[in-house]
């Protein structure tokens, strides 16, 4: 048998990122960013009010509140005419002269020469005149222009995900298209006369169709945009003219229910003109039956795995999944791996590799990962498709391991996380 290893340096080997394409930020999301994003404008474009206030002069109110006397004796207070109102999106110049206040909104450009904003709550709110609670220090509550990104910084870096952020700072700056790490498109069918898609009734020997399901939404997870082709019989001619259909629009294609029994010839032959598919044991377990090949002119990563649902994901997870993260542009394809302690016994099978489902627990006083694996013993619980629903973890066992005591330390690979 071959070593997950050596298969998965295989198969990695045939990963193509698609060429980056410019796309409207809408839908730049999640993906990776492929250019430098520079600035050609100062963002704040003006100075403005960072919050709704009066705009003023600090060295005019920078007495507010302090313990000058006047004439009389009692505490001097400071007051200043307003003579004005801006609000955000005004176009209109406004000038300040001293000890003048101009009441400003949100966003609103500062009047010239004032460099201060009094917050609403360090005055009495006046409308035609404002006492003055408390001084401002110059350039309190004011958005300088420039403050957030100057001219020629880079706002978006290539190999940056894009997220709210980024979208948001792009939209900032003027940028309504951005040159991504577009997603793969990935193909996925399902082989089998026992098929019969969700919205019938199955007879006598038959199953739905879970694969195509399954992995359609493996791989929109993983990232990949997904074509999911459904059911197709093993009729020879009917099964080529589907996958070269794919392979023209795709930059990869899954098979479930491509090895194993007397399927795999028939898929096979169906392939063969299209290239070669090798089919072959992979020490791992589930899935140790599966095939890849590079089929068509553009040579298209294809992937055969196995009909068992369980095995199926679990192949997809260790061989197509990181192709896909590739494809993306993404530095560390692999799930993230952790040190878990194991609350009960694991049994794996022996000159294997085991992704065995399991859930992942955090000991609140340790801050320990904890692992219980799930399904029972392995090649006798394979199918067992509501385990891997309620795992968030792969327990990861050496092939030189076959059991593993309560207690004992052991690798595991994150799953998508719940919220």
């Amino acid at each position: 048998m071959r070593s997950v290893e050596d298969q998965q340096t295989r198969v990695t080997a045939a990963a193509v990122a698609p060429r980056p394409v410019r796309v409207a930020i809408s839908e730049a999301q999640g993906l990776l960013c492929a250019e430098e994003v520079v600035t050609e404008r100062p963002l704040p474009g003006f100075d403005q009010a960072a919050i709704d206030g009066y705009a003023v002069r600090s060295v005019d109110v920078m007495t507010a509140g302090t313990d000058i006397r006047g004439d009389e004796g009692e505490p001097a207070e400071l007051t200043l005419p307003v003579v004005g109102e801006v609000s955000a999106g005004s176009r209109q110049p406004t000038r300040l002269q001293p000890r003048q206040a101009v009441r400003v909104d949100t966003g609103a450009p500062l009047p010239t020469l004032a460099d201060a904003v009094l917050p609403l709550d360090s005055t009495d709110r006046g409308r035609a005149r404002i006492k003055v609670l408390r001084p401002v220090r110059s350039g309190d509550f004011v958005r300088r222009i420039g403050d957030d990104v100057q001219p020629g910084d880079v706002a978006v870096r290539s190999g940056t995900i894009i997220g709210a952020a980024q979208v948001g700072l792009l939209a900032a700056v003027g940028r309504d298209k951005v040159l991504v790490h577009p997603r793969p498109r990935l193909s996925v069918i399902s082989v089998g006369g026992e098929l019969v898609d969700i919205d019938r009734t199955p007879g006598p020997g038959q199953v739905y169709d879970v694969n195509s399901y399954a992995l359609a939404a493996a791989a929109r997870d993983a990232g990949a945009d997904v074509n999911r082709v459904g059911i197709v019989g093993t009729d020879p001619k009917r099964l080529r003219e589907i996958v070269e259909g794919q392979l023209i629009r795709s930059e990869l294609v899954v098979i479930a229910g491509a090895v194993g029994g007397g399927v795999s010839d028939q898929v096979r032959d169906a392939l063969a003109e299209l290239g070669e598919v090798e089919v072959e044991r992979v020490a791992m377990h589930p899935g140790s039956v599966q095939g890849f090949g590079r089929l068509g002119r553009d040579e298209v990563p294809t992937f055969l795995l196995p009909a068992n649902p369980v095995s199926a994901l679990v192949v997809f997870e260790v061989m197509v999944r990181p192709l896909i993260r590739i494809a993306l542009g993404r530095r560390q394809p692999m799930r993230r791996v952790v040190t878990a302690r194991t609350i009960a016994p694991i049994t794996s099978i022996k000159n294997r590799k085991g992704f065995l489902r399991a859930q992942l627990m955090r000991d609140e006083s340790t801050g320990e990962y904890l692992v219980q694996a799930l399904g029972g013993a392995p090649g006798a619980s394979s199918h067992l498709l509501a385990t891997l629903a309620e795992a968030n973890c792969l327990v990861l066992i050496d092939p030189d391991v076959t059991e593993v005591r309560t207690g004992d330390e052991v690798d595991v690979a994150f799953l998508a996380q719940r919220g």
